[in-house]
């Protein structure tokens, strides 16, 4: 099956986007990889009118440093992050993730802010971003605004974008030189999506201590505040006492009511926080 016709731009810059996916007499999607809006093109489960190609735009491909944080384009592919194109200041964090995403072909062309916004909750930047505690900017009619990574994702396959607005970067805090990091995902071979993700960073410096549990059926599952699961653990050795039974409940407590999803996800986290030890 191949997609019904389609109108198709390709804008210079954002402010050529703007208008044209502000437009609601049709429907628009916006293309940067097309490494997820491609297939769904192919099987009709999307049908748009116009297809806004973004891939073009010298600003989505930018990378920024500020005194606190990098700050990418929505059009930053994982490999720019793999291959470390983009300054890494989270101590590999991101390179390491970015390089178990998929296969290479698509690592070459799916973007970051593409992945982000298609929100699907087996996806890697979503946990790992809400990890590290990074937030996206989004650009609209009514101007600009920041939402944190784990607000943006209302639920698989919703993003939390207002008629008329993209997303056009991506700020991830920079890591202190005591930070550590743990990410573990689980699925069948390499290349496919998640069926359990646990992302954990602990940063003593900037008194940070986030856990995550990704590849949940909608939003991952944040912890704010990981240190009451690590019992008497420290920077140095924070898998040391993990507590498996309230990782359990605050796992239930989010909406995971399958035992033996519940323990996969424990699992997954306990790993990633073991991982985050060793380091």
């Amino acid at each position: 099956m191949k997609p019904v016709n389609f109108d198709y731009a390709r804008p210079k810059d954002v402010a050529g986007v703007l208008p044209l996916i502000a437009d609601d007499s049709r429907t628009v999607k916006i293309m940067a990889g097309g490494q997820s809006l491609g297939p769904m093109l192919n099987m009709r489960l999307v049908q748009p009118d116009l297809v806004v190609d973004i891939t073009g735009i010298e600003e989505l491909r930018q990378v920024v440093e500020t005194p606190d944080a990098i700050v990418m384009g929505g059009c930053i592919t994982h490999a720019d992050i793999e291959d470390r194109r983009v300054p890494d200041m989270t101590r590999g964090a991101l390179p390491a993730v970015a390089g178990g995403i998929a296969y290479r072909a698509v690592r070459n062309r799916g973007t970051i802010g593409g992945s982000i916004t298609h929100a699907d909750p087996s996806a890697d930047w979503i946990s790992i971003l809400s990890a590290l505690g990074a937030t996206v900017t989004l650009r609209g009619p009514g101007g600009s605004r920041s939402v944190a990574v784990e607000d943006y994702m209302l639920g698989a396959l919703e993003a939390d974008l207002r008629p008329g607005e993209m997303l056009v970067s991506v700020s991830v805090p920079k890591l202190s030189v005591s930070a550590r990091w743990g990410y573990y995902k689980s699925c069948r071979k390499t290349g496919e999506f998640a069926h359990a993700i646990g992302a954990f960073l602990v940063d003593p410096e900037r008194g940070v201590s986030r856990a995550v549990f990704g590849a949940t059926e909608s939003r991952p599952i944040v912890i704010a505040d990981a240190r009451q699961l690590l019992g008497e653990g420290t920077a140095t050795e924070p898998g040391r006492d993990f507590d498996s039974r309230l990782a359990g409940e605050l796992v239930e407590a989010g909406g995971m009511s399958d035992p033996i999803d519940r323990q996969t996800h424990v699992v997954a986290l306990r790993r990633a926080i073991q991982q985050a030890g060793s380091a």
